[in-house]
């Protein structure tokens, strides 16, 4: 789906939902699951273990002016089923975007996975610097796949 706001994508994956879970709340692989090619690591972090959390991660991208970091603030967190997080420049707020990571299990070995690019919510004024989508919906479906192959 994709509306004048949001990007969301679905693939299923042949592991398990906690497999899945346990690759998406762990920042140093999130190098691994990006098609977009901005995130470049993480920057010490921990576990993802519960909303409140904030991650930071090492990015490039010329929409930046080259290296950058972002701080990541975990907004969603349900074990095996949910993970989101809104994204900001380091040491500032989340001016509005937000990344959710639905699981839904198909039975032991399979997962529905549903990841939502939203940037209903951001700034107005962040809208005049960036232009979103700044993910294209295929970078998406990417993502997908290089999760598939992260858990496999």
């Amino acid at each position: 789906m994709t509306n004048e706001s949001a990007i969301t994508v679905q693939r299923e994956i042949p592991a398990s939902s906690k497999a899945i879970f346990d690759v998406l709340t762990l920042p140093a692989r999130h190098p691994e699951l990006d098609a977009s090619g901005f995130v470049r690591s993480d920057d010490r972090t921990d576990r993802i273990t519960e909303v409140g959390q904030t991650f930071r991660m090492n990015m490039a991208g010329d929409h930046m002016g080259g290296e950058y970091q972002t701080d990541n603030l975990v907004t969603g967190y349900d074990p095996d089923k949910l993970v989101a997080w809104k994204t900001a420049p380091a040491g500032q707020e989340p001016p509005g975007w937000e990344w959710l990571w639905e699981l839904k299990a198909q039975g032991p070995d399979s997962t529905e996975v549903t990841l939502t690019y939203d940037w209903s919510n951001v700034e107005p004024e962040f809208l005049k610097k960036i232009s979103f989508p700044l993910v294209p919906k295929a970078a998406l479906e990417d993502s997908l796949g290089l999760l598939a192959s992260a858990v496999s």
